[in-house]
């Protein structure tokens, strides 16, 4: 059964929705979205405040933030889709529980990133999904399996 997209006004109320706002949210826009899968990008600025420190001279995309950029669009907003869709919505929050994730490229500042997560399971205010993190080339930095639970 194919699931139907996510209207252009549910994508925007979803950005409003997710709890990390700047200078702390990751995804500048939803490309995709359905009960099964979400495709966000965000590029990442030549100024963010984690580039000052990591590395001065030659500033690296910190690891943390790939892995909180990929939580945000694979478990946040497609937590908060998939209970929209269930009549759920609330003041809940889905929190980062736990990954396993595979890091292969670095990325730099100005990069635009795509995060594309599909939905492994969700029940009992529980969501797996696997994620990865693409390049603007293509190539995969960061891939992996995350979890989240609604709080």
């Amino acid at each position: 059964m194919v699931k139907s997209e996510a209207t252009k006004e549910e994508k925007e109320f979803i950005l409003k929705k997710v709890p990390q706002q700047k200078p702390f949210r990751f995804i500048e826009e939803i490309k995709e979205l359905t009960e099964e899968h979400i495709v966000s990008q965000y590029r990442y600025k030549d100024d963010e405040y984690f580039y000052e420190g990591h590395f001065p001279g030659n500033p690296v995309t910190p690891g943390v933030i790939m892995i909180e950029t990929m939580a945000q669009a694979g478990l946040v907003a497609l937590g908060i889709y998939l209970l929209m869709k269930d009549d759920k919505l609330d003041d809940s929050i889905m929190l980062f529980s736990d990954s396993e994730v595979e890091f292969s490229n670095m990325v730099k500042p100005g990069e635009l990133i795509t995060v594309r997560a599909e939905k492994i399971f969700y029940r009992r205010k529980k969501l797996k999904a696997k994620v990865e993190l693409r390049k603007e080339n293509g190539e995969v930095a960061a891939a992996g399996v995350m979890s989240g639970i609604l709080q």
